[in-house]
């Protein structure tokens, strides 16, 4: 019986839900694979249909879990609560995995013995994005190290794979509290550095990340720039870090002064490194504005799929 558990968080993406388990279905090595958990973070449930019709093809245990309350930290410990396997794989609904994938992530976590072992994100934008898209296919991709190894930084959980006993601790290792806003991976990364535990890098275990129409927009970028700014100075407060808030929010007018000036300049020469510059000068104001966190999950999450899907979202639990 396979070792590793993947876990796949959904939220009203049906197709690429089915593109994702797909690949997972034709990965070279199922026989690593204990489980596959898909957790439906719809308060709708609307995953079940696409698990049940693909059920068939998977050669592996397939599970589907209902958790209704949106939230991306909630939805990752409904899914460790399903799995039983030492090793936690995360794959995004929005990601593909080549066939070789799982293989090189697992032989990388078990040569460099690390607790956590991450692997490049390529971002694919569709057909007709514009001039902007260079810039948006690496605004969704995660490139790291050349090679791999041991690393320092630690990544999202995108395309990771986890010792349980060292990396997820307890029932419910992810941050409640950080269900709309993002940063729940930041705070367990945090604390397992703190324990003394190991990140390593997978440079041959890529996944594609295909980035949907709605988000492949410049707008959107900058929001989510904006948003991920607010990260530092926002985890800094919540610990009561009032020196780092300003040392974050120092570094944040600094990145405003230089980077609206140099994209100022390029759209003026409608240069397509502007695109570039406003990026970090979004980033630059999250660190400034940082006390009303941006929410990109959750119930923002589910609201603003409801009115784009033209659902009626069912309020979810209370407690």
């Amino acid at each position: 019986m396979g070792q590793i558990a993947v876990l796949v968080p959904t939220m009203r993406r049906p197709e690429s839900l089915a593109r994702a388990l797909r690949s997972l279905f034709a990965q070279d090595a199922p026989q690593l694979i204990a489980q596959i958990v898909v957790v439906d973070n719809s308060p709708e449930a609307s995953a079940r249909a696409t698990v049940d019709a693909l059920r068939s093809a998977s050669p592996v245990a397939l599970t589907y879990v209902h958790e209704p309350r949106p939230g991306v930290a909630t939805a990752r410990n409904a899914g460790l609560a399903a799995a039983d396997a030492p090793l936690i794989a995360f794959l995004d609904d929005d990601e593909e995995a080549p066939p070789q994938w799982l293989a090189r992530l697992a032989a990388a976590h078990a040569s460099y013995g690390a607790a956590v072992t991450f692997g490049p994100v390529q971002g694919v934008t569709p057909p007709g994005t514009g001039w902007a898209a260079p810039y948006l296919d690496r605004f969704f991709s995660r490139l790291g190290p050349e090679t791999s190894g041991p690393i320092e930084e630690a990544y999202g959980c995108g395309n990771s794979i986890m010792t349980r006993a060292l990396a997820l601790p307890g029932p419910a290792p992810f941050d409640t509290g950080s269900d709309e806003t993002g940063g729940e991976d930041d705070k367990l990364f945090a604390a397992l550095r703190a324990r003394g535990g190991g990140f390593a890098w997978a440079a041959d275990a890529p996944v594609l990340e295909h980035a949907p129409a709605d988000r492949a927009k410049l707008s959107y970028a900058l929001w989510r720039a904006f948003g991920y700014g607010q990260t530092p100075s926002e985890l800094c407060a919540r610990d009561g870090d009032w020196p780092g808030v300003a040392k974050w929010m120092a570094v944040g007018v600094a990145q405003v002064l230089v980077f609206s000036l140099k994209a100022a300049m390029l759209w003026a020469a409608n240069n397509p490194a502007r695109a570039e510059a406003a990026d970090r000068a979004a980033r630059g104001l999250g660190k400034v504005f940082w006390w009303s966190p941006q929410r990109f999950y959750g119930q923002a999450a589910a609201k603003r799929s409801s009115a784009s899907a033209g659902v009626a979202a069912a309020p979810a639990p209370i407690g």
